[in-house]
């Protein structure tokens, strides 16, 4: 029997539907601090990347932030991005199920996120318990999507090769890591419309897709030994 291939999960957008709370959070903090920045803007151009990244995107634009400010600015945002969390976080619809059915394969969640932010958006979400401690978080590993490293890394500690690995990500950093990793990649692309599939993922729009795209790719042993670099249609 082929052995279970090994799921690799982001967070934000993917596992739980927490951009639009990060994408208001930033909406106001940011701009106290002297950078104009709006919710829509964070949706439009910035899913998925590190949060120094786009300080520093945003800098470029209007000016430095004053010194010092940058950890207190930080600081602010997650704090109140954990309380947004508590209060109201859900997992991405249909994903609860999916996880069910997936329950025989290794799983992690690999995020560009500091880890207590993982861990909050998975007891937030009620999704914990599919993961345990397979929790991989750029801040940890000193490595931020799109390098492929973090995804590699993820694979390492779980203990599978990049070729037995399926990356499930929403955001184009990560579907950019997770094929310049070697893996299987399911693009779960919420935004068809203004947003291709880059060639060589797997296209899915909603969660309940994923379990028969993962038994597909475990059933057919060329897409086991080799990454499959075509678009394929959704199921």
């Amino acid at each position: 029997m082929t052995p279970p291939l090994c799921l690799l999960f982001d967070s934000d957008g993917t596992l739980v539907d927490s951009e639009i709370l990060l994408a208001e959070v930033m909406g106001e903090i940011l701009p106290a601090f002297g950078l104009p920045f709006s919710a829509r803007q964070y949706m439009a151009e910035f899913r998925g990347v590190r949060f120094r990244t786009i300080i520093e995107t945003l800098e470029a634009r209007h000016g430095a932030l004053v010194d010092g400010h940058f950890p207190v600015m930080e600081d602010e945002m997650r704090g109140l991005m954990e309380r947004r969390m508590r209060a109201e976080l859900q997992p991405i619809a249909g994903m609860p199920a999916a996880l069910e059915l997936l329950a025989a394969h290794p799983k992690a969640v690999v995020s560009n996120g500091p880890e207590r932010k993982i861990r909050c958006a998975m007891e937030s979400a009620a999704l914990a318990a599919h993961f345990g401690d397979n929790l991989f978080s750029a801040y940890t590993l000193n490595v931020w999507k799109p390098d492929p490293a973090l995804y590699r890394q993820a694979a390492t500690a779980m203990g599978h090769p990049p070729e037995r690995c399926v990356v499930i990500d929403d955001a184009a950093v990560g579907v950019a890591a997770g094929l310049e990793a070697g893996m299987h990649v399911v693009h779960i692309n919420h935004f068809p419309e203004e947003e291709a599939t880059p060639e060589g993922a797997i296209a899915i729009r909603h969660a309940s897709e994923l379990p028969a795209v993962v038994a597909r790719l475990t059933a057919t042993p060329a897409l086991v030994n080799r990454v499959d670099r075509s678009n394929r249609p959704s199921p």
